[in-house]
């Protein structure tokens, strides 16, 4: 029953209407980026097409990962047991999924260090809205997570690694769904604190795929990669 009142609230004009929205605007950001990027650089350069896949897989990825991060910035403050949920949660999706782009293009090093590097930012932001326990959760599920990505790539380079990232990437996406729901859950009784307009969902999805295609075309190897 509360399932289907998330599904009916997706529709309304409250801060989880805003959810399909966000998603739809970062998509569009970020599939929009990856486009400049191949028409402009690697349609000019033949053996840097093998990494528009994971410019796409990423600019699709990333849509939900800022719906959630702005989802949840609506609200100033979370229960302990909440907030480490969020810290643990966004920290670890962020950091395996940039650690998992970049590891499968760079090197375990690099991409490892990428994705802690992501995956602490978003955990600690998020994590924050419940104090030194959320920050803990955030920028250890971040360390983890970029890690754990990279390490991840690097173990299937010779097996199958484009279809793992793809699904990967989909069961991170089912994460991220499910904790927009806890927070509904949590919230559903609660006024939003803040409403914040689309602009941050232009920076962050902007930043993110221009960092994540810079690290892929032009970021240092390591490993196999040299």
């Amino acid at each position: 029953m509360a399932l289907k009142k998330f599904a009916n609230a997706l529709n309304e004009k409250g801060n989880e209407g805003e959810i399909i929205k966000t998603i739809i605007i970062s998509i569009v950001v970020g599939l929009a980026a990856a486009a400049l990027v191949y028409f402009f650089i690697i349609k000019n350069n033949p053996a840097l097409s093998k990494y528009s896949y994971y410019l796409f897989i990423a600019a699709v990825s990333y849509g939900f990962l800022v719906s959630s991060v702005k989802y949840l910035k609506a609200y100033r403050a979370f229960s302990c047991m909440s907030g480490m949920m969020i810290g643990m949660t966004i920290g670890m999706e962020s950091g395996f999924l940039a650690g998992m782009f970049i590891g499968a293009t760079n090197g375990m090093f690099f991409g490892g260090i990428f994705g802690i590097v992501i995956g602490c930012l978003f955990g600690i932001w998020t994590g924050s809205c419940c104090g030194v326990m959320g920050f803990m959760e955030g920028i250890m599920a971040g360390f983890m997570g970029g890690l754990m990505g990279a390490m991840t790539s690097v173990m299937l380079l010779n097996d199958h690694l484009n279809i793992a990232v793809a699904f990967f990437a989909l069961i991170c996406i089912i994460i991220l769904v499910s904790l927009d729901y806890m927070v509904f859950q949590d919230t559903k009784e609660r006024e939003s604190d803040r409403k914040d307009d689309h602009f941050i969902t232009l920076i962050i999805s902007l930043v993110l795929m221009a960092s994540t295609a810079w690290m892929i075309l032009y970021g240092p190897r390591g490993g196999v990669f040299i």
